[in-house]
């Protein structure tokens, strides 16, 4: 049993190993170390439980469990939600430290939170920027971006908060009204990574396919769809070393290695009273950014003849939407055929898989 919160939480199986050299009860007791810190990043917010529970071990495969799980403790709430299809459902709405420790009892290892409380599930009340270095950069490259993020997103007068992802990315949180629907803050959230494109075109990129990245900072405006979310602070990372997404603050951040963020340092840096970088800015925030800055510059793009953005691929087709299929491919697609008899045709018909006809 652990103690957590005034509650009891039984933790089955305390010898079993989830991590190299860490045994469930190991991340029962991270999670109890950390909860009451990390309730305040996940209280009320409609949470999606990324589970293991054969452990992160070589071989075994993780899911994401976003629905209620059956046996639910009494304390532990639910909201209602509506996913991008239109279904509605109800997911696990933490709303004391117990809820998480109970989580990390059912093989949870990673919460990933949706960017709205409820009753609002349909109004988001944070933007987040996901900062995903690719092949060819790293974790100073995606800095570099958050802090290119950080001086435009000033400039408005916007609260910006960051922490590590757990990997060589970096999170940009902005605390926002509650007043414009997941379509907006998506579109906000690819203005400003445009943005920065154009500021930086060397070191960041909006291209959602990954042939058309190279070696720079992809700024990961799908995160911000709705049913899409980012891993908490204080969130254990699926990754063999047991990295932790950590909040830190701007002067921080270049400073940091991501890596030393992990299970067996996290609890003893929140036991020295550093205190969370994100209160009174993105938790419990003084004030919250108006996002008409951001959709000004979204309104610009399309007049100037920028087009709407690819969605995931398990979205329904959306408005204004273009074809989801690579550009190389497109260009294949619609490349003309060489007239019959002309013998420049490498390969029989039916041989390639993106062939026409």
């Amino acid at each position: 049993m652990l103690e957590v919160g005034g509650r009891e939480v039984r933790i089955s199986s305390p010898g079993r190993q989830v991590f190299p050299g860490l045994v469930k009860e190991d991340i029962a007791r991270y999670y109890a170390a950390v909860a009451d810190v990390m309730i305040e990043h996940l209280r009320d917010r409609p949470t999606a439980l990324e589970r293991w529970p054969n452990g992160v071990l070589e071989g075994n495969e993780g899911f994401y469990h976003k629905h209620l799980l059956r046996g639910m403790p009494s304390y532990a709430a639910a909201t209602e939600v509506h996913f991008p299809s239109g279904r509605p459902g109800s997911m696990l709405c933490p709303t004391e430290p117990a809820v998480i420790v109970w989580a990390a009892q059912m093989n949870t290892i990673t919460f990933h939170p949706w960017p709205c409380t409820a009753p609002q599930t349909d109004q988001p009340d944070e933007l987040r920027l996901d900062f995903d270095p690719s092949p060819g950069t790293g974790f100073a490259d995606a800095v570099r971006a958050a802090e290119l993020a950080r001086e435009l997103l000033a400039g408005w007068g916007w609260p910006v908060g960051c922490k590590t992802s757990g990997g060589r990315g970096v999170h940009v949180f902005v605390p926002i009204e509650p007043r414009w629907g997941f379509v907006d803050v998506r579109h906000a959230a690819i203005a400003i990574g445009r943005e920065l494109e154009r500021r930086e075109p060397s070191l960041v990129t909006t291209s959602w396919w990954k042939e058309g990245r190279g070696a720079r900072v992809f700024v990961d405006f799908n995160q911000a769809a709705q049913d899409r979310t980012i891993a908490s602070a204080y969130s254990i990372r699926a990754r063999p070393q047991a990295t932790v997404s950590m909040p830190v603050t701007w002067s921080q951040l270049p400073t940091v290695d991501p890596g030393e963020f992990t299970v067996r340092t996290v609890p003893q840096l929140i036991a020295d009273g550093r205190g969370d970088p994100w209160d009174g800015l993105i938790i419990r925030p003084e004030r919250r950014a108006d996002l008409a800055d951001a959709l000004r510059l979204w309104d610009r793009d399309v007049a100037e003849g920028l087009p709407e953005l690819p969605y995931p691929p398990d979205f329904p087709k959306m408005p204004g939407e273009p074809p989801r299929v690579q550009p190389s491919r497109a260009a294949r697609q619609s490349a003309p055929r060489a007239s019959p008899g002309t013998g420049r045709s490498r390969r029989s018909p039916g041989s390639d898989p993106d062939a026409i006809g």
